[in-house]
């Protein structure tokens, strides 16, 4: 979520700048690294269940996902509304 709000990436809009309190960086994971970012935990889960867009299997908050060498090359899609 950082790197898209700093480099202005349309449809991140982060209002709680990565404090898991407003879901506006909702993002759907590419299937082959869905297992590498792991599952929401229980309180993102929550967040995720009142999302703007429809929620999905592949459904994260980007401010959650800790970018590791293992996620080099990840790729999302922008979740249409936040």
């Amino acid at each position: 979520m950082e790197t898209a709000v700093k480099y202005g990436v349309p449809g991140i809009v982060a209002e709680c700048g990565g404090g898991l309190s407003c879901a506006t960086c909702h993002v759907y994971v590419s299937p082959e690294f869905l297992e590498k970012t792991g599952i929401a935990e229980d309180f993102e889960d929550e967040m995720l269940d009142d999302t703007v867009s429809e929620r999905q299997a592949n459904s994260r908050l980007s401010c959650q996902i800790r970018m590791t060498d293992e996620l080099d090359g990840l790729e999302v899609t922008i979740a249409p509304e936040q």
